[in-house]
């Protein structure tokens, strides 16, 4: 990729209790398209914030709780012209952020988010009430909006100008739902590529590592979902 095609590009990693796995996260971000790699973390009790900055990553602390919360903070604190998000867990491939990004730099793209549904995925990576959420939402924003998404995959890459736009709002998991909401609804130039998803390095899953978990999760997407639509007519 040419050098004038990496500048401006801000890597946001909202994290919790990732101590395990986000120093090795960290350093496989491929720093030759990466200009900024921002750790966000919600309140973490383990030594997270420690690996991290031993990473080489910039940390900051983010005091609200919510995924959103830690999306929107990391979002607040950078400049950079195209901003990348992840999840600090492992399972999704830094590898893969260069072919996000590509079709952003090149013009051709305003957002551009991996489907963990149409990659390669490594058996138990995804549960199954995983995969029906992830249609079901792409059904009705294809009903809503005309646009077909088959996921609400955390690895994704949105121009900052048009990100400004959309206006976010969430602060819990409904986020990544309010952003593709929301970017359809403006118009813009969205691409969805399948992406590699591997099972997590290490740790708990705050959404699949319990029930409780599992139904919060679901029931704050569900929740985003009702209230950005009644909101956007």
């Amino acid at each position: 990729m040419p050098e004038f095609m990496t500048r401006g590009v801000a890597l946001i990693i909202p994290v919790l209790n990732e101590g395990e796995t986000i120093a090795a996260v960290v350093r496989a971000v491929p720093r030759d398209v990466v200009d900024e790699v921002i750790v966000v973390d919600g309140g973490s009790a383990d030594d997270t914030v420690a690996r991290a900055k031993n990473a080489g990553a910039r940390v900051i602390v983010e005091q609200r709780s919510g995924y959103g919360a830690a999306c929107l903070a990391g979002v607040r604190v950078t400049h950079r012209r195209v901003v990348v998000f992840i999840d600090g867990d492992g399972s999704d491939d830094p590898a893969e952020i260069p072919r996000l990004l590509r079709p952003i730099l090149a013009g051709e793209a305003d957002f551009v988010m991996g489907s963990r549904s149409r990659g390669a995925r490594e058996k138990g990576s995804m549960g199954f009430h995983q995969l029906i959420a992830g249609t079901i939402a792409g059904l009705i924003l294809r009903a809503l909006y005309g646009v077909r998404y088959t996921d609400m995959c955390p690895l994704r890459a949105i121009r900052r100008d048009a990100l400004e736009h959309l206006d976010m709002r969430e602060k819990t998991y409904g986020w990544n739902l309010e952003m593709q909401m929301r970017a359809a609804r403006a118009g813009l130039r969205i691409l969805e590529l399948p992406v590699r998803h591997r099972n997590r390095a290490g740790g708990a899953s705050k959404v699949a590592g319990s029930l409780s978990g599992s139904l919060k999760a679901s029931w704050q997407i569900a929740a985003a979902l009702v209230r950005i639509a009644g909101n956007m007519r």
